[in-house]
């Protein structure tokens, strides 16, 4: 049986922007889960395995960021986007883009300025616990930092693009979710999450999968914690 991706919320342009490191063996699962209607601009970071090859194929808007880092794809997808909406979705096949559908919803409609996923690990191996609890550290550093009862930081989030890059966002390394949750709640964003199944990744790990890379993460995120507040900058001055 033929999969039909879910309709997308109707009167609001939506692009995904899917930061992609060697990702060719996820990215048709991947695509193939994009609402209809919605466009999806796939990151190449550096990939070695013809990944923007294959998106391109798949007839994603490929855009290429030679600076490695996750926040450095994913502040040049949200540069390339046009969209009134623009959503952010790990590459891996761990989390399923239509879920993002809702999230769409909830910011075109004005209940939620920005939603997150909150993840729930499905089947072994989904979240390995050095990771798990990193994020729930630092969960309890941004309640004690913004006062939001947040209990993900995951990558699963939608939001206005001109409100997103109004909020000068500076971290292109791992920091950079973090300091997007940080500086909409500094603006009185309403920030809200959703529970989202979370799959087993498709191929390795370049951050969660190992404890240095979750170090590193956490590392990248309490400096980001540490900043003082910053005014917002307009969508010019972001670029």
């Amino acid at each position: 049986m033929t999969h039909s991706p879910p309709s997308a919320p109707r009167t609001a342009s939506v692009d995904v922007v899917l930061p992609c490191l060697d990702e060719a063996a996820a990215l048709p699962w991947v695509l193939a889960r994009i609402p209809a209607g919605w466009r999806a601009i796939v990151v190449d970071n550096g990939s070695t395995d013809g990944s923007a090859e294959v998106a391109r194929g798949l007839g994603a808007t490929v855009v290429h960021e030679p600076r490695r880092g996750f926040g450095a794809a994913c502040h040049a997808g949200l540069l390339a986007a046009d969209a009134d909406i623009v959503c952010f979705c790990d590459c891996d096949a761990s989390l399923d883009p239509a879920l993002l559908t809702p999230f769409v919803r909830a910011v075109r409609d004005g209940e939620s300025d920005l939603v997150l996923g909150r993840r729930r690990p499905q089947g072994r191996g989904a979240w390995p616990p050095h990771a798990r609890l990193g994020n729930l550290a630092l969960a309890h550093m941004l309640r004690r930092r913004t006062g939001l009862r947040l209990h993900d930081l995951g990558p699963l989030r939608a939001a206005r693009r001109t409100e997103l890059l109004g909020l000068g966002l500076t971290d292109r390394r791992s920091g950079y979710p973090l300091q997007m949750v940080v500086r909409a709640a500094d603006a009185g964003w309403r920030v809200d999450e959703r529970e989202v199944p979370y799959r087993p990744r498709t191929g390795r790990s370049k951050v969660t999968g190992t404890w240095r890379g979750t170090w590193h993460a956490v590392r990248d995120m309490r400096t980001v914690l540490h900043q003082p507040p910053l005014p917002p900058r307009t969508e010019e001055t972001a670029r």
